[in-house]
């Protein structure tokens, strides 16, 4: 008996031994830094307390810093997962020659940790874009024999085509990217879409089905809820002022100067009539003042045109999460500004205008966001970059406080149900486990 147990032990052991997960992502804002993306770092949280051993593996280069870690430092250590840094040489611009030239050295040095590491995970889960970044780990889980699951939060070379759309010359140009993108989208296990659109898209590269799931890249409600009171009463805002928020990144995508321009034109009418413009009950609509939170390459632009225009509007440049959350619950209206090439699909910040409560005017193209915000009630579509329009579709919520709220508050409810990442992401987890 005593030999059968001692016979017993190792396997036993064995089979209580958690499986390991590579979580590989560029971009993930870590320790006490103030900029990043959150969706990875609390997805590794979670498999963690769901009882998975965890390696994040990710850049020694922060993205939105510009600027390489200090892979020492102590808030890196001492976590429920395991940070790996893999190094890249970093890169001055979202959009050159260097960011490619730093993920193509990125992927190689992966290539030689998951080579030194072979056997050393059940599963790998990596983020697209970057391609070439996904691809490595998708040839390595290919060639180790365990799962892969790509994260899809955007399309290359789709988006890409945004800013640069010449025949012959684009196809050529990015079919490195598509190739990539091919590969990583016919070798996967399971996908993760930050969209309905985007969890599709693998389909449409491959003819063998895969599972897939939609989990909106949203937020941590609870942190939103507390950063937005302990920074509340540092707001001042005037009662007679209806603000209208912008929170992002100020680039090629999104498209604050319709938004600045709707501005202008409704200050210009409201300064033209006798009182201020009319709202759909012909009562007085108040002074609209646009919030623009967040920095970018175009905003010395935005701030000229604004100036321009005389359109009141206010740049507060970056803001961190918790004054961020403070300034959209105390403004009137949100505003998802997107130009009409953009390949955007339910973005970032989304999850966090709904948390606020407040109506949204969206002005993307993608037709899942757009049925949604419709479907669900809790704002307005508004052509892209028709200023004219946009300043209509604001001077009506303006004018109807009993819409705001409505509005506002069907958005929250979505923001409960759909984007709150302990809830939501366990969809996620629940994949996983299914390949595993």
């Amino acid at each position: 008996m005593d030999t059968l147990t001692q016979q017993k032990k190792p396997a036993e052991s064995a089979a209580r031994a958690p499986k390991r997960i590579a979580v590989v992502t560029m971009g993930v804002k870590l320790g006490d830094e103030m900029r990043g993306y959150t969706r990875f770092r609390f997805l590794s949280e979670l498999l963690a307390r769901e009882g998975f051993a965890v390696d994040l593996v990710t850049s020694t280069f922060q993205h939105w810093e510009k600027a390489q870690r200090d892979c020492s430092k102590p808030c890196y250590q001492g976590l429920p997962y395991r940070i790996v840094f893999i190094e890249e040489p970093g890169y001055t611009k979202n959009l050159d020659l260097g960011r490619i030239r730093s993920h193509r050295v990125a992927a190689k040095n992966l290539r030689e940790h998951f080579a030194k590491n072979a056997g050393a995970y059940d599963l790998v889960y990596a983020e697209i874009p970057p391609n070439d970044v996904a691809r490595v780990c998708a040839e390595a889980a290919e060639a180790q024999g365990i799962p892969f699951v790509a994260d899809i939060n955007d399309l290359w070379p789709e988006a890409m085509r945004m800013v640069v759309d010449i025949p012959v010359v684009s196809d050529v140009a990015f079919y490195p990217f598509a190739r990539d993108a091919k590969r990583v989208y016919q070798l996967l296990s399971g996908a993760v879409g930050t969209s309905d659109e985007y969890a599709a898209r693998p389909g449409k590269d491959r003819q063998r089905p895969y599972p897939h799931v939609t989990v909106y890249v949203g937020n941590d409600l609870a942190a939103f809820d507390a950063g937005a009171s302990r920074f509340a009463d540092a707001i001042e805002k005037p009662a007679d002022e209806i603000w209208v928020t912008y929170a992002g990144t100020l680039g090629a995508s999104y498209d604050v100067a319709t938004l600045v321009r709707a501005a202008a034109l409704l200050e210009q009418e409201r300064l033209v009539r006798t009182g201020a413009p009319a709202g759909p009950a012909g009562q007085a609509i108040p002074p609209v003042r646009v919030k623009v939170l967040g920095d970018g390459p175009d905003r010395e632009k935005l701030q000229a045109l604004a100036a321009e225009l005389d359109a009141p509007a206010d740049f507060l440049g970056y803001q961190d999460y918790e004054h961020m959350a403070a300034y959209l619950c105390a403004s009137d209206i949100v505003v998802n500004s997107l130009v009409k090439s953009a390949a955007q699909s339910i973005v970032t910040k989304i999850g966090d205008y709904l948390a606020s409560g407040k109506p949204m005017v969206n002005t993307g193209s993608s037709p899942e966001f757009r049925s949604k915000v419709s479907a669900d009630g809790f704002g307005m579509n508004v052509e892209a970059e028709d200023p004219r329009a946009l300043a209509d579709e604001i001077a009506k919520l303006a004018g109807h406080a009993s819409l705001r709220k409505i509005m506002g508050a069907k958005g929250r409810a979505v923001a409960e149900r759909e984007f709150d990442q302990p809830r939501s992401y366990r969809a996620i987890v629940d994949l996983l486990r299914t390949l595993l």
